[in-house]
Parts: C-alpha cells; sequence; structure tokens
C-alpha cells in the first residue's frame, strides 16, 4: 500500500512518521502526476487558504478532485477545510466532502486544547482517543451521505456537542491532529477505508 502525504505545507511529516511506523509507504506529493501510483492520500493540517493557493499554483486542484472521486483522502485540521464544499469564506476548496466547515471555531492557537473523544468505528472503541486541538475548525454541518464519527461532550449549558470527525465513503475529515498523538488508530481506520472495508 502506497499513501501519499500532501507536502505543499503544515505538518505533513508527523503523518508520513506514523504511516512508516505502520510499514506503510508514505511518499510527500507536490506534483499531479504524483498522484499517479497512489492508493490514498492525506491531507495534512497547516493552513488552508495557502493551502488552497499552493495547490492552485501547482496545478492540483483538478487532479485532486479527480482522485477523491475514486480513492480515499483524510483532511485533518486544515485538510478538512479544503476537502470541504463550504468553508463560510471565498477560498480554493476541493469540494469533495458534503460539509460545512467553520474555521478557528475555538479562537486562537493559545486556545488549543486536547480531549478525550469516544470513537466507535476505531480499534478498542471502549478506550478514548486524545484528540490535539490547534487552531481547528469545527464540522459545522453535513449534508447526505455524510457519518458523524465523533462529537465534542455537551457543553456547560447543555449545547449539543460540536463535530469534530466525518466521513463520507471513502473520504475522512478531522478537526484534529491524529498524527501528534502516540494512537495510530485513526491512521489505522484510515488504511481500512483505503482497502475499503
Amino acid at each position: 500500500m502506497k499513501i501519499g502525504v500532501l507536502a505543499l505545507q503544515g505538518d505533513f511529516a508527523e503523518h508520513r512518521a506514523v504511516l512508516q511506523h505502520l510499514g506503510v509507504e508514505a511518499p510527500e506529493i507536490r506534483l499531479p502526476g504524483q498522484l499517479d501510483e497512489l492508493d490514498g492520500l492525506i491531507i495534512p493540517g497547516g493552513e488552508s487558504t495557502t493551502m488552497g493557493k499552493l495547490a492552485t499554483m501547482f496545478e492540483l486542484i483538478k487532479p485532486l478532485r479527480k482522485f477523491g472521486r475514486s480513492k480515499a483522502i483524510w483532511g485533518t485540521c486544515a485538510g478538512a477545510i479544503f476537502l470541504s464544499k463550504d468553508a463560510q469564506r471565498e477560498q480554493p476548496l476541493l469540494g469533495l466532502m458534503n460539509i460545512t466547515v467553520a474555521r478557528n471555531a475555538f479562537g486562537r492557537q493559545s486556545d488549543s486544547f486536547e480531549t478525550e473523544l469516544v470513537v466507535s468505528e476505531l480499534q478498542e472503541p471502549a478506550r478514548p482517543f486524545r484528540a490535539v486541538f490547534i487552531r481547528a475548525p469545527v464540522i459545522a454541518s453535513v449534508g447526505k451521505n455524510v457519518q458523524v464519527l465523533a462529537k465534542l461532550e455537551q457543553d456547560d449549558e447543555g449545547q449539543e456537542g460540536q463535530i469534530v470527525a466525518a466521513r463520507q465513503g471513502r473520504l475522512l475529515a478531522t478537526s484534529f491532529h491524529p498524527e501528534l498523538t502516540n494512537d495510530p488508530r485513526f491512521h489505522q481506520f484510515f488504511l481500512s477505508l483505503v482497502e475499503g472495508e
């Protein structure tokens, strides 16, 4: 199996390290022709506006859209924004996932936090997943054929928790950074999507 990591900017090295630890070939992807031999692709966190501009500059938008119509893509944080159909502002998007994303939903970098999520689709579902949120977006709404995988807990006023992970077929979006933990279960889950489970 070969899983590319989009390496225009952001924390692509951390994703590659997790994949390599799992025994998966993980090349850095910067040009359209590099997509041809991949089984799946991870779009890392970073800055979604910059990522979109660079993808446009390198003529990657159309090839990425074509790739995502038949193969698995996982977007983390900024990558989830880039995958979405709507980021509530003008910026280049792939428009592959039927989700609306609210950028910087929790505030500045100083408002970053960690929390535990229960995700029934992961291996050992009873064991919470420690999620790292850094200037994170939230998935404000999901459309047809999108499965919500994880929400934050209800807040003190009893408001329903915000959506922070979703799946649409072989497409996966997470608001947080699984690559910054020592827990590979989200990467393993993505590999199962690549294999078509």
